[in-house]
């Protein structure tokens, strides 16, 4: 979050979580879920 908002040119994650939270929270748990597949082979 703190990259995210330093690329966008937020001082801090707080307007970054807000304005953006709907669009991360599917790319987060997609990369959740599939480290979950990867580990689950092993």
């Amino acid at each position: 979050m703190e990259d995210i908002a330093r690329l966008v040119g937020h001082k801090g994650t707080v307007v970054t979580e807000k304005v953006y939270r709907k669009q991360l929270r599917p790319v987060l748990l997609e990369g959740a879920e599939a480290m979950d597949r990867i580990f689950a082979q092993a």
